[in-house]
């Protein structure tokens, strides 16, 4: 698997790595927080994140696919989002999170709006998003 994350930093690659034998399925992970990473690494369109915001599901699928394209995973989870306390705004406020996945060739996305501090929303981001890709990855015909 590989992982495209932006707020939350790398936790989702550093809790798949905190278990012994990760290196059996874990590829890579890329931490774009900002815009232009997320462009450079992997190749979201510039033009997409200036007219939906980085925080938008157009952005996490597009992140979700960067990251299985420019790795060797089959499966990947992505993860852009407001953790707060500042940068909300009416539209996105603090807590709003877009999950993007790509199993199976097929990309999907979820939208949530956590409660709490800044460490409760990457907290919730990390389990949801785990979570989910689990259920995708064990949804797939073998």
């Amino acid at each position: 698997m590989a992982t495209a994350e932006s707020c939350t930093g790398g936790l989702i690659a550093a809790s798949c790595t905190d278990l012994a034998g990760s290196s059996d399925w874990f590829d890579r992970g890329f931490v774009t927080y900002s815009n232009e990473s997320k462009s450079e690494l992997l190749h979201v369109d510039a033009a997409a994140i200036a007219s939906h915001g980085a925080v938008s599901e157009v952005v996490a699928r597009a992140m979700a696919f960067g990251a299985l394209r420019h790795s060797h995973a089959q499966a990947s989870v992505a993860v852009t989002g407001v953790a707060g306390p500042s940068g909300g705004s009416a539209d996105k406020p603090v807590g709003t999170v877009w999950l993007g996945f790509s199993v199976g060739g097929r990309l999907s996305s979820e939208l949530h709006h956590f409660d709490g501090d800044r460490q409760a929303v990457r907290e919730a981001s990390v389990r949801q998003g785990l979570a989910r890709l689990l259920a995708l990855v064990r949804a797939e015909p073998r």
